[in-house]
């Protein structure tokens, strides 16, 4: 037996053990730990979740609200938006005057009832970019050497909202989620159904 085995079995070893008795009780709590840490990050992010639809509710009633109120009030001055059109030199001021109220008007119903958000979003998003390239050109080009005259600009608070639904969609509460279920549902009803494949005994090779 050389030294090397006689160290071990006499130093070594004893003070392994008596080191891993040491730190077995700080296992224990470093479990309880990581455990706590884990089902809290889980609480978030279902909190997140469910959140989510409702967040959407909200942002869709409140600018669905406002853009039908901007709408509303381009349909009932359109000889005034025709002039400003004219002036920011948009080709077919009127007709576009005509067009843009009704998209604001129509589409703030839309996005209220939660129907075509998704298409509904990218169009309001055109029409938002549109805006600060005519109207807001300035702003959009300070967006990173003056951030605040981008954000403080009419278009921006619609485009984030047009944006947003763009992009999540319009949550559970709203007809694109019933309409979806409807048409799963009916999906589901006409998907044949394979029938159970009978197996004979007498044919199984036996093992």
């Amino acid at each position: 037996m050389g030294f090397g085995t006689e160290f071990y079995k006499h130093f070594l070893s004893p003070f392994n053990r008596r080191v891993l008795r040491w730190l077995k009780p700080i296992e224990v709590p470093n479990m309880a730990i990581k455990a706590l840490v884990t089902n809290a990050y889980d609480l978030v992010r279902k909190s997140g979740d469910a959140l989510q639809s409702p967040f959407l509710l909200i942002v869709r009633l409140y600018w669905g609200y406002q853009f039908m109120q901007t709408g509303w009030g381009k349909l009932h001055n359109l000889s005034g938006v025709t002039d400003f059109f004219t002036t920011l030199g948009i080709p077919a001021p009127h007709l576009n005057a005509i067009f843009v109220a009704n998209l604001e008007f129509i589409g703030g119903i839309l996005l209220i009832l939660g129907l075509a958000n998704r298409l509904l979003g990218l169009v309001l998003t055109g029409n938002m970019l549109v805006a600060y390239l005519t109207a807001d050109r300035e702003a959009l080009k300070s967006i990173f050497s003056e951030p605040s005259k981008f954000y403080n600009a009419d278009p921006y608070t619609y485009l984030f909202a047009a944006v947003l639904v763009l992009i999540f969609g319009a949550g559970f509460f709203s007809l694109d989620r019933l309409i979806a279920s409807r048409r799963h549902r009916t999906e589901r009803a006409l998907r044949p159904e394979w029938p159970a494949v009978q197996v004979d005994p007498s044919t199984t090779p036996a093992a």
